[in-house]
């Protein structure tokens, strides 16, 4: 990815001096960083640095203590349910385990925002929710309930919902959590090929590794410490050659006791 030219181009996420948390209790303070458009941009930290934290405020399920979330040109950060809901048709969120309901089949699933924010005919919308399983994978599987579906299939059938008004951002929730390496480097790999093919900006919050050097093409770590971001840049340069010995310890995956917990 040629970041010089996107850097250039107008953020499509711009989050600055963001204060968050819960009650008193003050997870991330002072956060600010852009996330440009068609890049892969991962969060990542240890335990309780306030990943998921972040991910929450950026989709809107949480207000800001202060400080600016904007979205596409849509400042959320006042809580705007005008606004907000603007932004929402904007972006898609694949959830852990998928997050599909389990009384529905796995095209009904897909077919909810679909059937909420357009007035399309129920022939169109099938039609629609055939092409968002194939491009995951799923083709034949639409009447398939979730429990008859493996982890990775979940996984790929959360993607297609969270894909289904076509996305201008998608949102992932550690895409790779329970399931195998194989079926985690099958995700990686249809991430990497959906941003390819259809330019969608994705922000993948994460704490595997290894995903992290395949996808990624600009990553901020979070630390629980300073509850600030402590590194950014490519994940590849920040291993080798980050000043910060905590930094490279994390992404060379050394241990040091009451330093790193992943």
């Amino acid at each position: 990815m040629d970041l010089a030219r996107h850097t250039a181009a107008e953020p499509m996420i711009q989050v600055r001096d963001l204060v968050a948390g819960y009650g008193e209790d003050i997870i991330l303070e002072g956060i600010s960083f852009d996330v440009y458009k068609g890049e892969i941009f991962v969060v990542l930290g240890g335990s309780g640095c306030g990943k998921s934290t972040l991910l929450k405020h950026l989709v809107g399920l949480y207000r800001p203590y202060s400080g600016q979330i904007i979205i596409d040109g849509e400042d959320i950060s006042e809580g705007n349910p005008v606004r907000l809901l603007r932004v929402l048709r904007k972006i898609g969120v694949l959830y852990q385990g998928g997050a599909l309901l389990g009384s529905m089949t796995l095209a009904e699933n897909v077919g909810l925002p679909i059937a909420e924010y357009t007035d399309l005919p129920s022939e169109s919308l099938s039609i629609l929710v055939k092409m968002k399983l194939n491009i995951v994978g799923l083709e034949g599987y639409e009447n398939y309930l979730p429990s008859e579906l493996s982890g990775g299939m979940k996984k790929r059938g959360g993607l297609a919902r969270a894909m289904a008004l076509n996305p201008k951002i998608l949102f992932f929730d550690e895409p790779s959590s329970g399931l195998d390496p194989v079926i985690s480097a099958g995700i990686d790999n249809l991430i990497i090929q959906l941003n390819q093919s259809l330019g969608t900006t994705m922000v993948i919050v994460t704490h595997a590794l290894e995903s992290v050097f395949t996808v990624a093409h600009r990553v901020i770590m979070l630390d629980k410490r300073t509850r600030g971001i402590i590194a950014e840049g490519d994940p590849k340069y920040l291993r080798d050659h980050s000043p910060d010995p905590f930094v490279r310890q994390f992404f060379n995956r050394e241990h040091e006791v009451g330093t790193i917990q992943t």
